[in-house]
């Protein structure tokens, strides 16, 4: 174990590589991505919030745990109807961590029953750790697996679980998210784009650790996934200010039947290529909608623009607002229809002004 989870909220089936690789400026990073090489072999240099942006944060815990507990609460219900106390949460680093601790805090709260959880590594292009996986194989039925992220966005986890898990047959591909705007997970707490106030924040509200990290000259053939701690960021760690922020609105939650699909037509995937063809983007992975994915283009990657639903909306966008300001980057009101926010990634040949 490390990072700042606690021992008994989750398993971290990740290798700590803290000191073993330098971190790049977000320009260089972006650059070398965008040049073919694949973004998991760096890590950025970890973004230091400003008090403003820390103030957004704090604001969005006030306004939005509750709706995050909601969500939380159909997902963790879903999850004992279909599996009850053989549950396994494996939860997708990280962003999905502090979500699957939420999760197996409910299911113990409400029915009694401490319920396995890890955390492993997916990256899109690259795959699920099967090292990890076949660590949970080892000890759990395929059956009982479920696999838990923070959002979906386009759907690219989504789909990179699917491919991966064809060579490990009995293991469900079903996704749980809190909030599934692409209409596309096997579970989830809303279809609603709301903010989960975790993807405000990078480590700081994740145990303090990294994204996670494969290059071949560190994770071996029998290893982990990898992840870096950032010790030095103690006394900025949320983690816990989060999870029991949301957790203490759990009492109160009684309704626990999942929501009705939206009736809006078409999937995430299918907007987002519509917005990359109407600002001639040739890669749709430069297209990142969600709240969620948004603040992730704000936070690690080279912006180019914001597209929002409505600039009014403060309560869902204040602290994508914040950023961009911080930024220099353009806020544009477009007519989203399943998400409330779209972050558009830089190109290459327009990367000469970065």
């Amino acid at each position: 174990m490390f990072g700042t989870y606690r021992a008994e909220d989750v398993t971290i089936l990740l290798k700590d590589i803290t000191g073993r690789v330098a971190p790049q400026s977000t320009a260089e990073r972006e650059r070398q991505i965008q040049s073919g090489r694949h973004y998991s072999e760096m890590l950025p240099i970890e973004y230091e919030p400003s008090q403003r942006y820390i103030d957004a944060f704090e604001y969005a815990l006030r306004a939005h745990s509750r709706q995050t507990a909601q969500a939380v609460a159909r997902v963790a219900a879903a999850i004992w109807r279909d599996k009850g106390r053989d549950a396994v949460l494996v939860s997708l680093a990280r962003a999905g961590t502090p979500i699957g601790v939420l999760i197996r805090r409910f299911i113990r709260e409400r029915f009694g029953v401490d319920v396995p959880h890890y955390t492993i590594s997916i990256i899109r292009g690259r795959g699920i750790d099967l090292n990890a996986l076949d660590y949970i194989l080892a000890r759990h039925e395929a059956s009982s697996v479920q696999f838990v992220d923070g959002w979906t966005g386009k759907g690219a986890i989504g789909r990179e679980l699917t491919s991966a898990l064809r060579s490990r047959p009995g293991v469900s591909d079903g996704l749980a998210v809190l909030s599934d705007p692409a209409c596309i997970a096997a579970v989830c707490g809303t279809y609603e784009d709301f903010l989960i106030p975790s993807a405000c924040l990078n480590s700081t509200v994740s145990g303090l650790l990294s994204r996670t990290f494969l290059r071949d000259d560190i994770i071996g053939p029998g290893d982990f996934h990898g992840a870096v701690f950032y010790r030095e960021l103690m006394d900025r760690d949320v983690t816990y200010r989060f999870i029991d922020g949301v957790a203490a609105y759990f009492p109160s939650i009684t309704d626990v039947e999942p929501e009705p699909k939206p009736a809006h037509a078409g999937t995430g995937l299918e907007e987002a290529r519509d917005i990359a063809s109407a600002f001639g983007i040739a890669d749709i992975n430069l297209v990142k909608p969600s709240i969620g994915e948004t603040t992730r283009v704000l936070l690690r990657r080279v912006p180019w623009k914001v597209l929002v639903r409505d600039p009014e909306d403060r309560d869902s966008l204040a602290h994508i607002l914040e950023l961009a300001k911080e930024r220099g980057v353009p806020v544009e009101r477009y007519p989203l229809k399943h998400y409330k926010a779209c972050g558009l990634i830089k190109p290459l040949e327009r990367m000469g002004d970065v």
